[in-house]
């Protein structure tokens, strides 16, 4: 009988190291939420896996949706090389299994036990996935979504996790089309430091980010997005908190410049106390 997995040494082999792995220095100094997430991320170096599950991480938090998808996968893997159907298997299961409810504001661990996800959760399960399998791929950070974009035989595939029916584009005038609508604008600039990436909806004309982000650092843009939220509840100490942890592992300029204004924000208040 399968049981919910629930303590982080469990969990610790369910996934193959990231073909992009990375050491993580960690600081003595940063505030975990529980004891779980401390654990988490003291394995993600070895196990990405664990980084995407620290977020909101407590005692409950099980895995067992994963444990049941990868199995899956593997009974049909061992059967088919790397190829396009198998890609496309990666895809449906991941939609039919995970992908249950579209929610801009949720984790991956909302995604293991109630099916809700947003871009940077469906982008992390499928670069897990494609990691896990021997897929080429990238994963692609814009101003307010993510997507996976997998080298298949010089040709490029779109995997858009925020779509379920269409979301694998292999034709290669749609893919164009699909990327070309996040080309970056001339003069574009950083957009609003507390909006998350969510996706689906694209902003036309005016993008300023389009680049390549490993496994650690879209765990980064999910602590990131965590971030958000507390800020734009004025709890910026937590918000502090968890954008210290997403600079760690990604310090990009929105990261670092949301940090700086939660910070600024937290001593405004404290001055007028």
């Amino acid at each position: 009988m399968k049981k919910a997995l629930l303590t982080w040494f469990i969990l610790a082999g369910l996934v193959q190291v990231s073909r992009s792995q990375e050491i993580l220095l960690v600081p003595e100094n940063l505030n975990f939420q529980s004891e779980t997430e401390k654990n988490f991320w003291q394995s993600g170096t070895t196990n990405p896996l664990l980084l995407f599950m620290a977020v909101q991480a407590d005692q409950s938090v099980s895995n067992q949706a994963w444990v049941d998808l990868v199995e899956e996968l593997d009974n049909k893997a061992s059967k088919s090389s790397p190829d396009l159907k198998f890609l496309r298997l990666i895809f449906e299961k991941t939609n039919h299994r995970l992908f249950k409810t579209y929610e801009p504001h949720s984790t991956f661990n909302d995604m293991l036990t109630e099916g809700k996800f947003n871009c940077v959760s469906g982008s992390a399960a499928l670069g897990l996935l494609l990691d896990r399998y021997g897929f080429a791929y990238d994963i692609v950070e814009t101003d307010y979504h993510a997507f996976i974009l997998v080298n298949f035989n010089d040709k490029k595939i779109v995997l858009e996790s925020t779509l379920p029916i269409g979301g694998m584009i292999i034709y290669p005038t749609e893919v164009k089309k699909y990327l070309e609508s996040y080309r970056v604008g001339e003069f574009a600039q950083l957009k609003s430091l507390n909006q998350s990436l969510a996706g689906p909806e694209i902003h036309y004309g005016d993008n300023s980010i389009f680049r390549k982000v490993s496994l650690h650092q879209l765990a980064g843009l999910q602590y990131y997005n965590d971030a958000i939220i507390h800020f734009n509840s004025y709890d910026f100490g937590h918000a502090i908190d968890q954008l210290s942890k997403a600079t760690i592992l990604y310090p990009s300029d929105r990261i670092l410049g949301l940090r700086e204004l939660s910070m600024e924000m937290s001593y405004r208040i404290i001055a007028t106390k």
